[in-house]
């Protein structure tokens, strides 16, 4: 992937370094939400997540833990220079996208942290995984996730990553959309969600699909691509499936607690954005079948 044909995003704030901390409060609502939400993108179970950062607090002598010091990264360093062009183009992409309907984009912040983070939606350790917090609208992303997909997932190749970003990024124009509100206002009125066929799987494909259509679209204006980089992204897409990671946690699927929809579903809507590159190909929501 040529990547470095990209312009630079204004809008990753590097934490990498910098000092962290659980706070007073242990873990808020929010957090736990974002676990249980995404916690199956890291491969485990959310209530073991939860868990173990409880046993963290606890070893450290409570959950007022105070300041941890992180190492600072590299100055400039290509990781953070490709997290920097991969947002910058998923700009690009929405800011066009969204003037052709006649709205206004309002670019996400994208925080790079080491270990763990605070956010509007709660404390986060890196076991979660990737995510994106609609009540502060930034993405969240720790690097050694990349190193996880490509190690755990056989999830290899930069296009992959830039999947991963890009999906990320999807949850936000979810948010500008008022896709993300109707879902947390079927959830406050006490639905069910979760399942093979539930809310929560719809918005991640949906997700997915607005991934593909930033990847239609970078492709047409950069003729980036490489031989095998979208098979890159597929792979990433299949190895993040509810089914696999359930199958590789606990030797058996269980769809009832689908939260992002199988291997098979995340490919077919990465596709579907890819293949026309139009938000209106993306209605998760409205489609029979997944």
């Amino acid at each position: 992937m040529r990547w470095k044909k990209a312009r630079r995003s204004d809008n990753v704030v590097d934490q990498r370094g910098k000092r962290s901390s659980l706070g007073g409060k242990g873990l808020s609502l929010g957090a736990v939400a974002v676990i249980v939400i995404i916690g199956l993108l890291s491969g485990q179970d959310p209530l073991q997540i939860v868990g173990n950062l409880a046993e963290q607090a606890l070893g450290q002598g409570g959950i007022n833990t105070g300041a941890v010091s992180q190492p600072a990264p590299p100055r400039n360093d290509a990781q953070s220079d490709f997290v920097r062009a991969i947002l910058g183009d998923t700009e690009d992409t929405w800011r066009a996208l969204f003037q052709q309907a006649g709205q206004s984009y309002k670019d996400p912040k994208l925080v790079l942290f080491n270990g763990s983070v605070s956010s509007a939606c709660g404390f986060a350790d890196a076991a979660v995984g990737p995510f994106y917090c609609p009540g502060d609208q930034q993405v969240y992303l720790d690097l050694s996730f990349f190193k996880e997909m490509a190690q755990r997932f056989a999830a290899t190749g930069e296009f992959a990553q830039a999947y991963v970003i890009a999906h990320e990024v999807g949850h936000h124009v979810q948010t500008l959309l008022g896709v993300s509100a109707r879902v947390q206002a079927a959830q406050q009125r006490g639905e069910r969600v979760t399942g093979d066929n539930g809310l929560l799987v719809r918005q991640e494909l949906q997700a997915d699909c607005f991934a593909g259509v930033w990847a239609h679209h970078a492709q047409q204006r950069h003729a980036w691509l490489e031989p095998g980089d979208l098979k890159d992204a597929l792979n990433a897409a299949q190895a993040i499936g509810d089914d696999r990671l359930q199958k590789q946690a606990h030797g058996q699927v269980i769809p009832d607690s689908f939260t992002h929809g199988t291997s098979a579903q995340r490919e077919r809507w990465f596709s579907q954005g890819y293949k026309y590159g139009s938000v209106s190909q993306c209605d998760t929501f409205a489609a029979q079948r997944l």
